[in-house]
């Protein structure tokens, strides 16, 4: 049913965690499913230099917010910004058809993260 990608990043997830600090904070949930997720970002220099999350959820959400993480992490915003729940999915080999939502989650709570950053440090720029 997963990739062995999806279960690498499920049993083995990267980036897990809070920053106490952070600069930028997205959270999103599912209501019909349950997961919920957590993206925390610093920057400097317009650069992703840390990303965490914290998920309830899934297998899927799991290793989509591993993935989102690993994604993210040194790319500049702009860049960060072209992270989709397509990207996403294509990096961990494909979920399966009633688990691709959880790949939009990642996508979106990252994109949450770095609207705060923007709103907070009033950077707009357009994607």
């Amino acid at each position: 049913m997963y990739s062995e990608k999806v279960m690498e990043h499920f049993s083995n997830p990267r980036n897990v965690g809070e920053i106490k600090d952070a600069d930028g904070v997205g959270e999103v949930g599912n209501p019909v499913c349950g997961d919920m997720m957590a993206f925390y970002i610093k920057v400097e220099n317009d650069r992703l230099v840390d990303v965490k999350f914290k998920t309830f959820g899934c297998v899927a959400a799991i290793s989509v917010s591993s993935m989102v993480s690993e994604m993210a992490k040194g790319k500049t915003l702009q860049e960060a910004k072209l992270i989709t729940n397509e990207s996403v999915a294509e990096a961990l080999d494909g979920l399966p058809k009633e688990k691709v939502h959880c790949s939009n989650l990642g996508a979106e709570a990252l994109s949450k993260a770095i609207e705060d950053y923007e709103r907070r440090y009033g950077k707009m720029q357009s994607a």
